[in-house]
């Protein structure tokens, strides 16, 4: 009977995701599925029978850097099937940009078609086993590390913003519910995940749809409630009509990060009311305000925008000193891009792509006394501290005053040997402009 048993090697799919965290989720659903199908999956292309690409269409470098990673994977592989935010986007003359540029793909899907990619895998690369007959844990594939995980509460976005093409590519906000949020939390803990990260376009929007109201409030409670899940951090709030009652259950739990990610984009009115932010530099500085006297201490991100069209030298003085009024712990700033179909593509792209870039500079330079500043008043303390990596004999990791990625890295001096995804106790000896040097405590 062995005997006629023949041993066939599972089709194997590379892969590669590209673009923001949440993004990144879509990847992880896919390469879930893939998995439960049976499919090998790799990151490289080579070798593989079919290459997918998760893109990322929201800057023009973006762009590029998704159209240069298709023209990669046909190149080295030429099958190709290509989805993500960049799938939805179309060229001048109205046909799909990606198949207009590369029409040797096997399929193009916007994001969050997890369905129309395994259908396409199908059909060009049949499933080797029945899905319902195999083991694959009920968290998924992560793509990120054990420690750590990206949680997204909701897709899409129905914000107007002028610069924003998001909500033409990713549709309408939709929530998760809070129970499918504990049970996929909860998978997330089970599978050693000590750090979630919530994520959507637009967090301070959740629930509006499912529950007729801010709901965020109380799935923050709900997860907060989760045994083995340390850190909560909160990622992308839009300021305008902030629920306020998140402040208060930030403060009261402690497995809830003291930070959150408020991109606010610019300061000048002009500015604002161009982008339609529904909201004024003065209301704004009222929030920041208010955050600050609900939840002492904490760090609060943002992301700013230089160069949108009518953007003036005068704007960028007033960027400035509200950056220095309100000494942000946490910036990032992006130079316009100008995007199709946005209402900010109906204006003039008038500030020349090398001034963009200097805009920006100055307005990091800013930035980065302020941080340092921060940074050293930090000299002394005893921090805890979330062990990420180890890199040239060195430790490194966060406290909860900063994200993966994005934000400041404590360099862990030590002889100890210590565990990836281990919290430790640190004393900071040192301060840079956006990092910090320590000593382990105990």
């Amino acid at each position: 009977m062995n005997d006629l048993v023949k041993s066939v090697a599972a089709p194997k799919v590379g892969f590669a995701s590209l673009g923001c965290p949440k993004a990144l989720t879509d990847s992880e659903l896919i390469l879930t599925q893939l998995s439960a199908e049976g499919y090998q999956t790799s990151k490289t292309f080579e070798g593989a029978d079919l290459v997918i690409v998760n893109t990322c269409g929201f800057i023009d470098d973006a762009v590029k850097e998704s159209l240069d990673t298709i023209a990669e994977a046909l190149s080295e592989n030429g099958k190709v099937i290509v989805t993500g935010c960049l799938g939805a986007k179309n060229a001048d003359d109205g046909q799909n940009l990606v198949s207009s540029i590369h029409p040797s793909v096997l399929a193009v899907t916007g994001p969050h078609a997890t369905n129309e990619v395994m259908d396409a895998v199908h059909k060009y690369l049949p499933k080797p086993h029945d899905p319902f007959t195999d083991l694959i844990p009920p968290q998924g594939i992560k793509l990120t590390p054990k420690h750590f995980a990206y949680l997204k509460i909701s897709e899409g976005c129905n914000r107007t913003c002028s610069f924003c093409a998001i909500p033409l590519m990713r549709g309408q906000h939709v929530s998760k519910t809070i129970e499918q949020l504990v049970a996929e939390a909860e998978g997330l803990v089970k599978k050693g995940v000590k750090e979630v990260m919530l994520i959507a376009q637009e967090l301070t929007y959740y629930g509006l749809d499912i529950y007729k109201e801010r709901a965020l409030p109380k799935l923050l409670n709900a997860l907060a409630d989760v045994k083995g899940l340390e850190w909560i951090r909160l990622h992308y709030a839009y300021p305008s009509k902030f629920p306020l009652e998140v402040l208060d259950v930030m403060r009261e739990r402690d497995n809830i990060c003291k930070y959150i990610d408020i991109p606010l984009q610019h300061a000048s009115n002009n500015m604002l009311q161009a982008m339609r932010r529904n909201i004024t530099r003065e209301e704004m500085g009222e929030l920041i305000t208010e955050i600050r006297r609900r939840v002492p201490g904490i760090a609060i991100r943002t992301t700013l925008i230089a160069g949108f069209p009518g953007e003036t030298l005068a704007d960028i003085e007033e960027l400035k000193v509200f950056l220095q009024e309100h000494k942000f712990d946490r910036v990032g700033i992006f130079t316009y891009s100008h995007e199709e179909n946005t209402s900010a593509h109906d204006l003039v792209d008038d500030v020349p792509a090398a001034e963009k870039q200097r805009r920006a500079e100055e307005i990091m330079e800013v930035q980065q006394e302020i941080s340092l500043d921060k940074n050293q008043q930090k000299e002394g303390l005893i921090l805890k501290v979330l062990v990420d990596k180890k890199e040239a004999g060195r430790y490194l990791g966060r406290t909860e005053f900063d994200s993966v990625e994005v934000d400041n890295e404590v360099v862990i001096n030590t002889n100890t040997k210590l565990n990836i995804g281990d919290f430790v106790m640190v004393k900071i000896t040192k301060a840079y402009d956006y990092d910090l040097e320590g000593e382990l405590v105990g």
